[in-house]
């Protein structure tokens, strides 16, 4: 997309939100960037327009603080606390300033700074949020949980088995990403992007080359498009598989379990077999796609679509109709539609609570605008709604993808090219199956000075923290799966 940043002042940074509140806009991201010696310090929003993306720049000069703007966007405290940790960029008038990101183990602080002071090295305690009152005890779940999820810290208070708060702490996986772009020549970026998080590695890959195909001005061919739009379907089936067999699992329905992971096994094994990864992993490079695909491979695509469909309704009617399965969806983990909007929850997790954004539809790349996407939507905001938009998602995708099939363009599968010597920018957003990534990548010299990719997890995490509320304790895992949100794509 072409996206040029909006250099603004600080009166005009808080001008931005305001107006993006105003008209029901929807934050996408913030982050920091330094880019000494040639500017100074900078902090970045992206917000999502009825007509695109805008990206506010607040340039600040010798100045290491900016306005808060979490008064207005609740969801971007959380990103703020990270710009802090980061780039030492602090947000004025902020009501949570605790480190976020920032365990106080690493070997120096504000990593992204040019001039990164040195630390301790000393991890140190977190100062949780207490809740006092009779018979109100915590309960400590994690980081090392029992499971193979990743690490993340959820302290619960409750009363008997009653949640009476979560609150949580992430950062434990952080791996230093946004700096290592700053060590990667641009062409070889989209590697990097396409393991932030390895369940979405064709949105975010997808989401890195459009940000660089329209900083150096590259031109995508047709049939390169249409394939990034099979592949990125792909991807969506393959997750749905996964999380619609591990609710089932958490629900005591094992055979569902058994059946998706069967269904999941036999579609990431042909993702192999015409991609050459299973996740598809490095199949979106710059100027297009890895590997073309013939007539045999089209076709064998389309025959899965159609078995896979038979089976997953047929597993859907076993869904609806178990009691106990369905007891246990119903009402639970529930975000009502007004307190999704006003939390900014995205994604699957945003359409489950009666919100409609969804890239596909709002800003179409091509070729979506000629497959006419119809979005999948349910105003109950429960695990079961969540679980009904995973069914229709599904549905809608092998639909997609056979259209795909039938009418890819002929031509090229690639085009060149090329990183300019001067400074250049550029921003890419996809929708990827858990919702919005974000890409915003800025070049100088022939190199990346700073490239941000943003999860929608972020929005999401603070979300489910409200979700459990009212809840029993042993529905947590279930309510969480239901979210199914990324750490590894939200502790960069």
């Amino acid at each position: 997309m072409s996206l040029q940043p909006r250099r603004v002042d600080a009166e005009g940074w808080l001008a931005a939100a305001d107006a993006a509140l105003a008209s029901g806009c929807r934050l996408v991201a913030l982050w920091g960037a330094d880019r000494r010696p040639e500017e100074g310090l900078a902090v970045c929003a992206a917000y999502a327009l009825e007509d695109g993306l805008a990206w506010i720049d607040l340039d600040l000069g010798r100045g290491d603080s900016y306005p808060a703007i979490s008064h207005l966007f609740l969801h971007a405290a959380r990103m703020q606390r990270a710009t802090f940790d980061l780039a030492g960029l602090k947000a004025r008038g902020a009501a949570d300033e605790r480190p976020w990101l920032d365990h106080g183990a690493w070997l120096s602080r504000f990593p992204l700074r040019v001039d990164a002071p040195a630390a301790g090295g000393e991890a140190r305690d977190y100062p949780f949020v207490r809740v006092e009152g009779d018979g109100v005890h915590e309960i400590p779940v994690g980081p090392v949980h029992a499971g193979t999820i990743e690490p993340g810290h959820f302290r619960f208070s409750v009363v008997g088995e009653k949640v009476l708060r979560l609150e949580q702490r992430l950062g434990y996986t952080h791996k230093g990403i946004e700096k290592r772009f700053g060590e990667l020549a641009p062409l070889e970026g989209h590697r990097l992007a396409g393991r932030v998080s390895g369940d979405s590695t064709v949105a975010y890959a997808w989401a890195y080359c459009i940000a660089l195909e329209t900083a150096t001005g590259a031109v995508v061919p047709p049939r390169a498009a249409w394939l990034r739009a099979l592949l990125l379907e792909r991807e969506r089936v393959a997750n749905h598989l996964g999380d619609l067999g591990a609710l089932g699992n958490d629900a005591a329905l094992a055979v569902g379990l058994t059946h998706f992971s069967r269904l999941r096994e036999l579609w990431l094994r042909r993702s192999r077999e015409c991609f050459g990864h299973r996740l598809m992993m490095d199949a979106i490079l710059p100027g297009g796609v890895a590997a073309d695909l013939d007539g045999g491979a089209l076709e064998r695509l389309r025959a899965d679509c159609d078995a896979l469909e038979a089976e997953v309704r047929a597993l859907r009617t076993l869904y609806d109709g178990h009691a106990g399965l369905q007891d246990r969806f119903l009402t639970t983990g529930r975000v009502a539609p007004s307190l999704a909007a006003r939390l900014g929850l995205t994604g699957l997790a945003g359409r489950a609570s009666g919100q409609t954004t969804d890239l596909r539809v709002e800003q179409p790349l091509p070729p979506y605008p000629e497959l006419g996407v119809r979005i999948a939507t349910q105003p109950n905001g429960d695990v079961a709604a969540r679980v009904n938009v995973r069914f229709d998602e599904i549905f809608e995708s092998l639909r997609l993808i056979r259209a795909v099939c039938a009418g890819l363009p002929g031509g090229a599968s690639r085009s060149a090219c090329a990183v300019p010597q001067t400074a250049a920018c550029g921003a890419g957003a996809v929708e990827g199956w858990r919702g919005e990534v974000f890409v915003a990548l800025e070049l100088a010299g022939g190199r990346i000075r700073r490239c941000h990719a943003h999860d929608p997890s972020w929005q999401n995490w603070p979300v489910l923290e409200h979700a459990v509320i009212g809840n029993i304790v042993p529905d947590f895992p279930l309510i969480n799966k239901s979210f199914n949100l990324s750490y590894s794509g939200h502790d960069l």
